[in-house]
């Protein structure tokens, strides 16, 4: 007799064949910090302490309103408990092993089941663990699940690694929850290592084997498709190792992240009794003592940034979008590596490193201090048995600064079969130096004596507006000289402000400890930004400025460690800029190239030949953009042609004659042209201010000199001939020589002429107006951001404008700040309350300066990151100042960094006024 099977029941087989061999996952929390479950919860201390309540899971209390707000370096933390309790209905998962998993939690966690514990109270707080809870569910009925976690550990070194750290330190079920359900005869795990020779091989564990098993294993494409043929092995006790050789693979490298995936079965006869799936990349990482770090047999520059697992509303809970976004912003940074500071990131963060390309070290916590070896041992299983299969990590790196427990550099060994090599960030250790914060002279000292592979981990403390890109040029020029160097990893990707909802909501970075970041919390771009992207470009341009030996061909380097260039693209156009007076802020292409490859192998030099027409010297300016293979903007070099011609800027195109005459009162002698009047004090020299059209406009106290501090000598008016002419000399610490010149129809012009010697942080003149007034600025020259002598990469040249801020970097995020110096200015409109007015250059190397930056409101200063400005509010220099960064001043980060060097020759320079 035969039985029917209906269809409903065909199905019911079928997910009962699949459910037997694949492993299921059930979450009881949510995902990400966008997809929580409520759970109850109860907090002992601090805000809304002392009744049970709902909390999303996961999350860290703190940002949920609950506890106390604590950063690593204060002395007295909070030390409250969470209490969380969840009902959690388990099917009747007959034959089935169930293991609850925790991605990780803030920091000892107790785990019951129906009130029996699940296992040892686990310590710890940045590392997945789990529990094998078979034996205490109830199937087919509801059960208890139970957490207590403590913010501080019962163990004294967990608490000197994570706590008393420069990061904040939060609690709670930060990470994801989930059931395992495999069956009774399963695959635990398994370690691969696979060659760029395509050679693979995979070190498997299992549970409940029985002789006659085997374990068989295939290769495939991401897309499902066999890559070579299947292979297999009788399965041992609780592990084996077997692998196979594949013919060609494509390899995973940074620039070319290429994967596959491997579904091993554990089979009895043709039965799949479990199958288990892992993505891997082939590649094979090498640090050759006394010589380099490589990637597939190939030398390789680290350019890298250190990241926290960070957002401002959750704290250390974050998601998917968060980690592709800081892996996208890195690729577009063009970084091709990052540090994980200072533990672990949650493993999608990887996942995405092994998708987009970046070189990643993973980092066991222990900011300045050492876990205990009993600790520290089970928390190195349990980050390199979560971690080994990333072909995106290339270096463990067992603790941070201190934080190193000698006794634990071998264990790394023990779960990766690749032997990735194990460092101590700032020490020399197992061949590298990592030395952390060297100046320029310790990098110059490297290059010539250094021994070991050379990269330091930490460089260039980005705080505030100091460091990151700033003096990054000078350090990257001698870093690529030397011969066992492998890059280096800036501080910090990200500024660490959090909200806090205990501070009426506002943003806290802790003073000076946590606003380092190249980008701000919700990954506001800083100039620093820009400027590391240009220098890092791996189609490196050292662009020198347009002159007449220019020829159209731009010097070349291939900075790449696998493409060729000719797998990129090239993009030209010529541009022209519109006028001041012009509401808009486009430039007009007048022409545009095709695309044009080049040539070059990786390493290699060479030259790019534009092929431009005849007629190129007639547009304002040159832009060309590289392109990599992907077809994403490496950086866009720009250079300017010509100084844009001051009379199409001007309604009146040519002097005429025309209203002018000059009356004295008191000390005060006023010049009118037509409608616009000149006001001076005879006492001072300066001018006072300017009226026009019934209106007064607060331009005063000024030329003055920058910086050295002069008197009046003495001061004359005339006309001549139809010219009205206003001079004035000044002499002191150093001498000025003023020319104002006035003619109908015509912008007021200014000629002075200063000479001064010594170093000096800035040179020019400066004018005050009030900073109340000023609304906005326009401006033609580079942009958008503001540049210190030691950071004029990045900036564009083109015509920019932004209204008024009073952004403190680091500290509130309105970027790009208003205040600072702006280069290779050709003319600038100061909107304001009262009458634009407009300010013209024929310059080429003229920096505007608009304000002063306003200073951190954090109650802990650093002279290093505020460097010196001019008195005056707006100034037009021919020198600026460097800044530092957190450990160094300006004058320790290479030759851009020092003051400005004038040997007493005059410097001269013309502006135009147009009121």
């Amino acid at each position: 007799m035969i039985k029917k099977i209906t269809l409903p029941f065909f199905f019911m087989l079928i997910f009962i064949n699949a459910f037997s061999q694949e492993t299921v996952v059930k979450y009881l929390s949510g995902t990400d910090k966008d997809r929580t479950v409520l759970w109850d919860f109860y907090c002992t201390g601090g805000r809304k302490s002392g009744e049970w309540t709902k909390i999303p899971v996961p999350s860290n209390w703190e940002l949920q309103g609950f506890g106390t707000f604590n950063y690593g370096h204060d002395k007295n933390k909070a030390s409250e408990q969470g209490l969380y309790k969840h009902q959690f209905f388990a099917q009747k998962w007959t034959g089935k092993r169930v293991f609850i998993v925790f991605e990780a939690s803030m920091t000892d966690t107790k785990v019951t089941i129906n009130g029996k514990l699940a296992g040892p109270i686990h310590q710890g707080a940045f590392y997945r663990f789990k529990y094998d809870i078979t034996d205490l569910i109830k199937f087919n009925a509801q059960n208890l699940l139970e957490v207590t976690v403590d913010k501080m550990s019962a163990n004294k070194s967990v608490n000197q690694a994570e706590r008393e750290s420069d990061f904040w330190v939060f609690g709670g079920i930060f990470r994801p929850v989930y059931l395992e359900i495999v069956p009774n005869t399963y695959i635990d795990r398994m370690a691969i290592n696979a060659k760029a020779d395509g050679s693979f091989q995979a070190d498997v564990f299992t549970g409940n084997t029985k002789k006659g098993e085997k374990l068989e294993a295939q290769i495939q494409t991401l897309d499902g498709k066999n890559f070579g043929k299947p292979f297999s092995i009788n399965v041992g006790k609780d592990s084996v190792r077997f692998g196979s050789k594949i013919d060609n693979p494509r390899l995973w490298s940074a620039e070319f992240p290429n994967r596959y995936q491997v579904v091993v079965s554990l089979k009895d006869g043709s039965k799949v009794i479990h199958a288990v799936k892992q993505k891997f990349g082939f590649r094979t990482v090498e640090l050759r003592k006394e010589d380099g770090f490589y990637i597939n047999g190939k030398k390789v520059i680290l350019k890298g940034t250190n990241r926290h697992s960070f957002w401002p509303e959750s704290g250390r809970t974050t998601s998917h979008k968060i980690d592709l976004m800081d892996a996208n912003l890195m690729k577009e940074m063009n970084n091709n590596a990052v540090r994980m500071s200072h533990y672990p990131p949650d493993q999608d963060f990887l996942d995405v490193c092994d998708s987009v390309g970046l070189y990643v070290l993973d980092e066991l916590t222990g900011w300045q201090s050492k876990y205990d070896t009993n600790v520290g041992r089970k928390l190195v299983k349990e980050l390199v048995v979560r971690d080994v299969n990333h072909p995106s990590i290339v270096f463990w790196d067992n603790g941070n600064e201190g934080g190193w427990n000698r006794d634990l550099d071998g264990d790394y060994a023990w779960y990766d079969p690749q032997d990735r090599t194990v460092i101590h960030p700032w020490e020399k250790f197992n061949g590298t130096d990592t030395h952390h914060y060297p100046d320029y002279q310790a990098i110059v000292d490297a290059v010539a004596t250094g021994k070991e592979v050379f990269f330091p981990t930490e460089f260039i403390h980005g705080l505030y507006d100091g460091g990151a890109g700033a003096g990054l040029d000078d350090f990257w020029s001698m870093m690529v000289k030397h011969p066992h160097g492998a890059g280096g990893f800036i501080w910090a990707f990200l500024d660490e402000s959090v909200l806090r909802a205990d501070k009426n909501n506002t943003y806290d970075s802790d003073g000076d400890h946590a606003p380092d970041g190249i980008l701000g919390p919700h990954r506001e771009k800083e100039a620093s930004f820009y400027t590391i992207k240009e220098i890092w470009s791996p189609i490196y341009i050292n662009p020198k400025p347009i002159d007449k030996s220019f020829d159209g061909k731009i010097e070349v380097e291939n900075r790449y460690d696998f493409t060729k260039l000719s797998q990129c693209k090239f993009v030209w156009k010529l541009v022209e800029f519109p006028t001041s007076g012009s509401k808009s802020t486009d430039a007009k292409t007048l022409v545009q190239g095709k695309p044009l490859p080049l040539e070059l192998q990786p390493g290699q030099k060479g030259e790019l030949n534009l092929n431009l027409p005849k007629n190129w010297k007639n547009a304002d300016a040159l832009y060309v953009t590289a392109y990599n293979p992907d077809n994403k903007e490496l950086f866009t070099w720009t250079w300017r042609i010509n100084t844009p011609d001051l009379r199409k800027n001007f309604t009146s195109q040519s002097p005429s004659a025309g209203n002018i005459s000059a009356t004295e009162k008191d000390s005060v002698l006023a010049v009118s042209v037509g409608a616009t009047t000149y006001n001076f004090n005879k006492n001072t020299g300066f001018i006072q201010h300017v009226g026009k059209g019934g209106k007064e406009i607060s331009l005063s106290d000024g030329p003055v000199l920058a910086g050295p501090k002069t008197e009046l000598k003495s001061f004359k008016n005339y006309a001549s001939g139809k010219q009205y002419i206003v001079e004035a000399v000044y002499s002191g610490e150093a001498s000025l020589l003023v020319k104002w010149t006035f003619v109908y129809g015509s912008p007021a012009r200014l000629d002075y002429t200063y000479t001064q010697t010594g170093d000096a942080d800035f040179m020019g003149i400066t004018f005050k107006y009030p900073e109340d007034k000023v609304t906005g600025l326009k401006w033609l020259g580079r942009g958008p951001y503001r540049v210190w002598k030691n950071r004029l990469r990045g900036q564009k040249y083109g015509v920019w404008h932004k209204d008024y801020n009073n952004s403190v970097t680091g500290e509130s995020w309105n970027y790009p700040e208003f205040k600072g110096y702006h280069a290779e200015v050709n003319w600038a409109v100061i909107e304001n309350k009262e009458s634009n007015f407009t300010v013209f250059t024929d310059d080429k190397n003229m920096f505007l300066q608009v304000y002063h930056p306003a200073r951190e409101k954090a109650p802990l200063k650093n002279n290093n990151v505020e460097p010196p400005f001019p008195k005056g509010d707006i100034g037009f220099l021919q020198g600026i100042s460097a800044i530092g960064t957190k450990f160094k001043a300006a004058d320790k980060m290479g030759p851009q960094s020092q003051k400005n060097k004038n040997e007493g020759g005059p410097v001269s320079g013309t502006l135009w006024f147009k009121f």
